[in-house]
């Protein structure tokens, strides 16, 4: 999703229908609505293959705040079944180089490449980021394998650009095979193949 006067940062994930007049309810992933959420403002959206929102983009019209949720409304989404339809969709916008950083996001070209350290070891390097509606994981390779570790602060605590390292605190079994005494129980994660990343998205770490 590069650009050639910067990238694109993730801000928000609509998620259902507010009404009948095509309002849509967002979770919004940014620090500064006021800037981001402008009428006018245009967003890139992030939906399924088959969706007929694919490669399109969404402007917004006019952003509300109802019991302190975030609702908006947007261009060409003017009833409840148009708003119905663009539910789960990842809105993105340019961001150029220049702004600063909001707390707590990182670029994948900034993870990628970096140690990953467990009570001081270092027990393999970011690979790539894996953006899913839900949350965002940092794909870790390791001598067995590639493991899939949520980017959130309770696994996640520290990112040290400067050190160039990861600390995570995994619950058991996130990277390494369970004792055969809790063998039945379900792990965290499990090791997968590699996909392509791309190294302009951003990685937000939930709290």
């Amino acid at each position: 999703m590069a650009g050639t006067s910067g990238t694109q940062l993730r801000v928000g994930r609509l998620l259902k229908a507010h009404g009948l007049k095509g309002a849509i309810k967002i979770e919004l992933y940014t620090d500064d609505p006021d800037r981001r959420f402008t009428p006018g403002a245009e967003f890139s959206l992030q939906v399924p293959g088959d969706s007929p929102w694919h490669g399109k983009s969404l402007t917004l019209r006019e952003l509300r705040w109802y019991n302190g949720h975030a609702v908006g409304f947007f261009e060409g989404v003017d009833d409840r079944t148009g708003a119905e339809g663009l539910a789960k969709a990842i809105l993105w916008v340019s961001h150029v180089e220049e702004e600063a950083q909001e707390d707590d996001a990182w670029y994948d070209h900034q993870l990628i490449g970096l140690a990953v350290i467990r009570e001081g070891e270092k027990i393999g390097e970011v690979s790539h980021v894996d953006h899913l509606p839900a949350q965002d994981l940092l794909i870790v390779k390791t001598g067995g394998g590639e493991v899939m570790v949520p980017f959130v602060a309770a696994i996640v605590p520290e990112v040290d650009l400067a050190a160039g390292t990861v600390t995570v605190t995994p619950p058991p079994g996130l990277f390494e095979e369970l004792p055969e005494a809790e063998a039945a129980a379900p792990t965290a994660a499990t090791p997968v193949d590699a996909v392509d990343s791309d190294d302009a998205a951003p990685a937000d770490r939930d709290e």
